[in-house]
């Protein structure tokens, strides 16, 4: 072979040489590019499968969570809900009125002229004071916020009964507390006999025949007590005995 030949054998050898170094090159970029997508879609795939299962916990979760919130809020809205309005508004008034009744006697018993005003003022404070204890432990049970103080309307009434005394004083506290009694007994008469509550219902009951008594002491107070009216039976028999005697002498007399 000459020089030329040679040279030219070289030379497609080396050419030869190069494009196998870049097959191979080539080759090898692709197969390092396809291990890299593997490695990435895989971790992909368990990433997002570890973010799925992660959401899935959230999720677990806060269903457990708004489960267990939901039951104590629907507890809470059970307890409420099962309370029609008129209990609830019985509740709220018979605590306001109770408060009443145990500052008023307190008033009584420090201004009060006869002792009977004063007697019957710290028969209030004994009597409402247990009562309204009573009632402040239903109403915990139901979810109920009772008044802890009185309104403006009621401490209006107080401030007017402070300034009076002697008769002015009883008279007023008198009045007062037998409109007041008229009202309760109402009240509590129908809550005992209509109240959706079973233990509102028992509280009213239980507490009935004590204001029935308070009752019937604001009106002998008042004057207006049962006995005016037995007298006045009595007197009325009396009047027609004495009128039948009358009639027996008349008719004597026309027999003589």
């Amino acid at each position: 072979m000459t020089n030329e030949q040679l040279i030219k054998s070289g030379h497609v050898w080396a050419l030869a040489v190069l494009l196998a170094c870049g097959v191979i090159a080539v080759a090898a970029s692709g197969l390092k590019t396809d291990s890299q997508n593997s490695n990435q879609n895989s971790n992909s795939q368990n990433s997002n499968q570890n973010s799925s299962s992660s959401m899935g916990q959230n999720q677990n979760s806060n269903k457990n969570s708004n489960s267990r919130s939901g039951d104590n809020a629907t507890g809470s809205q059970v307890g409420s809900s099962s309370l029609s309005s008129d209990d609830r508004k019985f509740a709220l008034e018979a605590a306001m009125g109770g408060m009443m009744e145990v500052e008023l006697g307190r008033l009584a018993t420090q201004q009060g002229a006869s002792d009977a005003v004063k007697q019957f003022g710290q028969r209030m404070v004994d009597d409402h004071s247990k009562a309204n204890d009573e009632l402040k432990q239903v109403a915990s049970t139901k979810g109920i916020a009772l008044p802890t103080e009185l309104d403006q309307k009621h401490k209006d009434q107080i401030a007017k009964m402070q300034k009076m005394t002697g008769a002015d004083f009883d008279k007023a506290y008198s009045k007062a507390m037998l409109s007041d009694h008229v009202k309760d007994v109402a009240a509590f008469e129908k809550q005992s006999t209509k109240g959706g509550d079973a233990d509102l219902k028992a509280f009213a009951s239980k507490t009935l025949p004590t204001l029935q008594e308070h009752l019937q002491m604001v009106r002998a107070l008042n004057g207006e007590g049962n006995n005016g009216s037995k007298n006045s039976n009595s007197n009325s028999t009396g009047s027609k005995k004495s009128n039948s005697g009358t009639t027996g002498s008349k008719n004597s007399n026309s027999n003589n």
